[in-house]
């Protein structure tokens, strides 16, 4: 009669399909998730830059402000000192005008005595009395309009320096008011401007952030169901094993006891054959090259590529996290080498992480190279121990070029420097 049992290959083949495509989708939502990453940071250094320079030109208004105020001040102070100038230009007005008619009434007086002289009045016989009060007169009305003269020139000297003090302080205070109103006026227009890019910043920080979110539960519900159907897989490998094993001691029931054996009989148990080994275990050495010898290689691995290494492994990155493994700068198209005997189980583009190639080690352990600027081995291929399989490049939108390198165990990131042996 026909079995209505699934085959157990066939359902753990169909799995293990699925459970592929699910980890090729997850494996990009992290690469996307690790883009959006980058570019938050890089927004928020924007952002941070565009407070910088709000900070600097609020800074600089508050200081024009301020000069603006004190201008005022000095502009309230010049006004009354014009006005003083002014009254006093008024006064000297007033005082210039009085000194010119008492001029002009000496004028007059000695205009209408005439000009006498003294030498042809004593030679004429007058009374010498009156020649003596006549020449007192004539010295004193002199005396008078050279005094009045002096001050009319001073007076008119104080009236040009006043009037040139006042052109002057005019011209200052005006050339100091407009350089103030267009240095405000520049200064507040910076600030909208860099209050405008600022709003637009932040919300393209708000933006990726949700997005973010909504990938990183994306992940965490895709990452939920590969690990159901991790263990769906080894429950059901289980089970065929298990299958296996039962058909095997059907085909071969165990001897019924009998007499101890012959001393040139084997005893039971101690045939030359090994124990059956459960499927999957035995075979892993002879699958991947070099398997199970990564451990034994910890502390004399070799970097993959020569170049300054930066970001280490641990080191905080911007948005928060963890740097998960490092990266070595290094000249477009140098060598990359892998770091071990293994199998290429992964050799794509991934979203954030460019031409990626990953490398299985066996016993759980991979090496991943991305940032690559060209792929030479293709999935299934075997890489021996420092053969040549990638080129280095920038790819997936990084800005320098290099290699970005990642060394796990049972998906657990390990610190790369921890096995690179210290003689390069």
């Amino acid at each position: 009669m026909a079995s209505n049992r699934q085959n157990p290959a066939s359902v753990e083949a169909a799995s293990s399909g699925e459970i592929a495509e699910k980890q090729g989708s997850l494996r990009s939502l992290r690469g996307q998730i690790d883009a959006l990453r980058k570019q938050m940071a890089a927004a928020e250094g924007s952002r941070r830059e565009a407070v910088d320079q709000l900070q600097e030109a609020e800074r600089a208004i508050s200081a024009t402000q301020r000069q603006l105020y004190e201008t005022a001040s000095g502009t309230d102070r010049l006004r009354r000192r014009l006005d003083e100038l002014e009254k006093q230009s008024s006064e000297l007005g007033r005082v210039l005008g009085s000194q010119q008619e008492q001029l002009a009434r000496l004028l007059h007086r000695q205009y209408l005595r005439g000009n006498p002289d003294p030498v042809r009045m004593f030679l004429n016989g007058d009374d010498p009395n009156q020649l003596a009060r006549d020449l007192h007169y004539l010295e004193t009305i002199g005396r008078a309009r050279r005094e009045i003269l002096r001050d009319v020139e001073v007076t008119m000297q104080r009236q040009q320096a006043l009037a040139r003090e006042t052109r002057q302080q005019a011209e200052l205070l005006a050339a100091s008011e407009a350089r103030q109103r267009e240095e405000h006026a520049r200064l507040v227009e910076q600030r909208q401007q860099r209050q405008l890019a600022l709003a637009k910043v932040s919300e393209q920080i708000a933006a990726q952030r949700r997005e973010i979110g909504s990938l990183q539960r994306d992940e965490k519900r895709l990452a939920e169901l590969v690990d159901r159907l991790s263990r769906l897989i080894a429950a059901q490998a289980g089970e065929a094993r298990r299958e296996a094993q039962r058909r095997e001691q059907a085909r071969h029931p165990a001897p019924m006891e009998r007499a101890p054996a012959s001393p040139t009989e084997p005893a039971a148990g101690e045939a030359g054959s090994a124990p059956p080994v459960p499927a999957g275990r035995g075979d892993e050495a002879a699958a991947i090259p070099g398997a199970g010898s990564l451990a034994r290689l910890k502390g004399q691995l070799r970097l993959p590529t020569r170049g300054a290494v930066s970001n280490r492994f641990g080191a905080t990155r911007q948005e928060g996290s963890t740097w998960k493994g490092l990266f070595i700068l290094a000249g477009n198209g140098s060598e990359v080498r892998s770091i071990a005997a293994g199998r290429v189980v992964f050799a794509e583009w991934m979203r954030g992480f460019g031409n990626l190639l990953i490398v299985d080690h066996g016993s759980g352990y991979l090496s991943i190279y991305a940032n690559n600027d060209s792929l030479l081995k293709n999935v299934g291929d075997a890489a021996r121990s420092g053969e040549v399989i990638a080129t280095v490049g920038n790819s997936g939108g990084n800005p320098e070029s290099g290699l970005y390198f990642e060394l796990r165990h049972q998906g657990r990131p390990l610190d790369p420097m921890a096995w690179v042996s210290t003689r390069q």
